[in-house]
């Protein structure tokens, strides 16, 4: 089965030559295969924003191959960049990034309308999807208008409408109460058993990282460690991620 993400040693590195650099990524290499939810924890500085970025196609890798759906994103430019974000990428981010000048509903079908597709079409599948995230009834609200948890869910239902190959999510429950958070959370990792959508999960909180299937550790740009979750309670999983942050980050 092909992988949808595949990296290979990719490295970033910061600063011009001769002048002082840094290196944030030293040769990544690990892939996601379809329907897997995958977290990456690290401390802040360890390098998984950056990583995050460059999957994301807003940043690009100093060397190394980065392959989404089958495409190597690095070699994409201009407006083919432009449309493979655009169809193949949703991103949640930790602080919404919703227009506030626009309805929950507008919100929603942004990336849809960008791609000039009809009126009718866009409707339904904003129907569609907000129906799956339980948020019909807001629809028709701004982002004032609605709270934080239901803010997020409107950033999903964004993130979800094309379908796109894999969801990134940069620290969603960050800016959640905890039950928002873990509302999120059930409901992210229902949309990877029941649909099979495909999640990468950027976060430095054990709770959250417990819904994944695997984790891998980021630091000083290298993934040092990976965890399976396999047949254990999410509980269990939960506790064996506390265990092994306490070691990994001495």
């Amino acid at each position: 089965m092909t992988a949808i993400v595949d990296i290979k040693n990719v490295t970033k590195i910061y600063g011009k030559k001769g002048e002082k650099q840094f290196q944030a990524l030293k040769g990544i290499n690990f892939d996601v295969a379809p329907g897997e939810f995958v977290g990456i924890m690290g401390a802040s500085g360890s390098g998984k924003t950056t990583l995050l970025n460059i999957l994301s196609t807003l940043d690009q890798p100093t060397a190394g191959q980065v392959t989404i759906n089958n495409q190597e994103v690095t070699q994409l430019k201009g407006n083919q960049l432009a449309d493979f974000r655009a169809n193949e990428i949703g991103f949640i981010f930790q602080d919404f990034n919703l227009l506030e000048n626009l309805t929950a509903r507008e919100n929603i079908g942004l990336p849809l309308a960008l791609q000039n597709v009809n009126a009718k079409k866009i409707d339904q599948l904003v129907q569609t999807i907000a129906q799956r995230l339980s948020i019909t009834e807001i629809l028709d609200n701004y982002p004032t208008e609605i709270s934080g948890g239901q803010k997020q869910r409107v950033a999903a239902a964004r993130a979800l409408v094309h379908e796109p190959a894999i969801l990134f999510g940069d620290e969603p429950t960050g800016a959640l109460d905890s039950k928002s958070a873990r509302d999120l959370l059930e409901t992210m990792d229902d949309l990877n058993k029941n649909d099979q959508v495909s999640i990468l999960l950027v976060t430095h909180d054990p709770f959250s990282a417990s819904y994944c299937q695997r984790i891998l550790f980021i630091k000083d740009g290298v993934i040092g460690q990976s965890l399976e979750r396999g047949q254990k309670s999410r509980p269990d999983f939960y506790q064996e991620i506390l265990t092994t942050l306490g070691t990994f980050e001495q």
